[in-house]
Parts: structure tokens; C-alpha cells; sequence
């Protein structure tokens, strides 16, 4: 921990439980699917400085996933992790995407990442898949453990995922393999099931508990409190439109809607007015909620990292909720 090639920030960084289990992370986590050459490539340099200032401002719990990238992700995580003592950090990893090897040849862009197609996902949310699945990972981060594993994007498996995924994930819990385990997806609807059918500790909510998306305020969130359940929340920006609002802005992976970019723009305008800005109002009110225990931001530089913990530890007045829910830009 005290190795000078490794920035590692404060000494003690605050930390929350995930639901019951004993993992601990910080407020603010780093997602990886940037550094793993999302959309355009990412040099190995450039991502091992993101993590390396992660640790520097204080985050000490990092997410991943084998989709990322091929498996990328993870490599170029565990990469930097690896030169830290385990107890310094959490990982969390998912499982319903197995890699198998392709000699297809081609890139993977149709799947959004900048990375040469040397595998293939196979959807698998069987006991064996997740198991075989979850040590591919580990040896991809090269680490003993992970701290928290996700069901990835079980969307269209919701029969196999809860029959055979989730208690696959609970024996791991039990065996001590794993220390908490949940759910991430892009929709409320079925993890708010998990909440309310399953023991999970923390479901992983992306792009749904936004300043443009208020649907996990609806019954997830309410359920997850009233449960016990940790909320992880990622998506915070909605893919770009909230970091950046402009006319090509991405919106959940596709060109904005006219009439969101312009609802971006009046929060925008009214966050300037209040001495803010559009990110640090997007990332606080994420966090805001009381089953929100960690947000997650990705990013490709460490400039990008540091961006993210300056406006997440930017002040944003009551004035301005007050101001967007006067004007109907926020639920009341």
C-alpha cells in the first residue's frame, strides 16, 4: 500500500455495506468498460493512469465485467490491482456471458467495443455457466477472489436466471467464494423482483435513477430500502447526454431525442444559475437517494477520473432541486 508507484489517496476512505453482506465499498466506484476500448481504443498507459488516479482520489471499489472489452476489462483491472493488498480494494464482476474463442477474425465494434473479435459471448445463465464463468474471470484479474458478483443483463433468460443463476450465486455466498451477490441491469422491472423474491445484497441499477430517468424511484428503490437492499447506481450521465448536452449527445447508446437534449440543457442552464454544474448535479442526485449506496462512473483518462470526483464532491445547493421540481424538470 505504501509502494510510491501506486497512488493510493487517503489512507481511509469512507465506505458503506452492501446491503447485509460484510462488503464494504466507497460512495464512488470506477466502472471499466471504457478502458476497455468502448467505441474507440484506449491505450494500456492511458488505462492503467485511470485507475491509478481512481485510487488516487479515494475510490476503492472498481466493476467490471468479461463483456467488456472480451474480457479486456478485466485484464487491464486486475493489471493494476494485483500491485495492491487485496483487503485495500473491492471488486465486482458479472456472470451470463461466457467467453468462448472465435477465429471469426473481424473487430468487435457491433458490439461496441475497439477490440479484435478473438471471442465470442455465449448467454449462459446455467449453475455450471456461472461458476465456469466466474473463474474465467478470476483468472483474467488475476486475483484469488472478487468481492461482489452481478447476473448480467438476464433480460431474456428471467426463467433460467432466477431457477438456476441466482442459486448458483447464493451457493458461492455460502461457500465464501463470493461476499455479496445481486443483479445489473438496465431496467427496474425485473430487479426489482430480485429485491423482492431474492436474498441479494445489492442490485446494480444503469441509466434508470437519472435526472432524465426517474423510473427506479417508482418501486425499486422504495423496495430496496424497505428490504435492506443495497442500489448501486450506474448510468449516471445516461451514456453522455447529462456530461455533455449537445445536438449528437448519446442518449442509452443512441443519438438524444430532441425533446430530452432540450430538458438536459434547461437543467443545465439552471445549475449554472446556482453556482453548479449539469455533471456534479447528475452525479449528486444519484447518490442522493437512502438505498443508493455507491455511484459508478466510467471513464477512459485519468483526467476523466478526476472530472468525475471533482464533481462529485461539488457542492449543489437545495435551491437548485427546489428549482428543477418547481419547474416540473424533476419529480417532486
Amino acid at each position: 500500500m505504501n509502494d510510491p508507484a501506486v497512488p493510493t489517496g487517503p489512507s481511509e476512505p469512507v465506505r458503506r455495506r452492501l446491503g447485509r453482506s460484510g462488503v464494504e465499498v466507497t460512495p464512488l466506484a470506477l466502472g471499466t468498460s471504457g478502458i476497455a476500448n468502448l467505441y474507440t481504443p484506449v491505450t494500456e498507459e492511458q488505462a492503467r493512469e485511470a485507475v491509478r488516479a481512481a485510487l488516487r482520489r479515494g475510490v476503492r471499489h472498481f466493476d467490471t465485467a468479461p463483456h467488456y472489452g472480451l474480457g479486456l476489462a478485466e485484464r487491464r483491472l486486475g493489471a493494476v490491482l494485483r500491485e495492491l493488498p487485496r483487503d485495500a480494494y473491492t471488486v465486482s464482476t458479472k456472470v451470463g456471458r461466457r467467453l468462448e474463442p472465435s477465429d471469426a477474425g473481424g473487430d468487435d465494434l457491433a458490439n461496441g467495443f475497439a477490440v479484435p473479435a478473438t471471442h465470442r459471448r455465449v448467454w449462459d445463465f446455467s449453475a455450471d455457466g456461472v461458476r465456469r464463468s466466474l473463474e474465467a474471470s478470476l483468472e483474467r484479474l488475476g486475483l484469488d477472489r472478487v468481492d461482489v458478483v452481478y447476473l448480467h443483463d438476464p433480460d431474456d433468460h428471467e426463467d433460467q436466471a432466477f431457477r438456476e443463476a441466482y442459486p448458483a450465486l447464493e451457493r458461492l455466498r455460502s461457500e465464501g467464494v463470493v461476499g455479496a451477490i445481486g443483479a445489473g441491469m438496465n431496467q427496474t422491472a425485473m430487479l426489482t423482483r430480485f429485491v423482492r423474491d431474492t436474498d441479494v445484497d445489492v442490485v446494480l441499477c444503469a441509466g434508470r435513477h437519472t435526472l432524465l430517468d426517474h423510473s427506479a424511484a417508482a418501486e425499486l428503490l422504495p423496495a430496496a430500502l424497505d428490504r435492506g437492499v443495497s442500489v448501486v447506481v450506474g448510468g449516471a450521465f445516461n451514456s453522455g447526454l447529462l456530461a455533455d448536452p449537445r445536438p449528437d449527445a448519446p442518449y442509452d447508446y443512441a443519438t438524444a431525442p430532441a425533446a430530452l437534449l432540450e430538458r438536459a440543457l434547461r437543467i443545465k442552464e439552471a445549475a449554472e444559475r446556482h453556482g453548479t454544474s449539469l455533471r456534479a448535479a447528475a452525479l449528486a442526485h444519484c447518490a442522493a437517494h437512502p438505498a443508493v449506496t455507491a455511484v459508478l462512473v466510467g471513464a477512459r483518462s485519468a483526467a476523466e477520473v478526476d472530472d468525475c470526483a471533482d464533481r462529485f464532491e461539488e457542492p449543489v445547493p437545495d435551491a437548485l432541486w427546489e428549482e428543477l421540481r418547481a419547474t416540473g424538470l424533476l419529480d417532486a
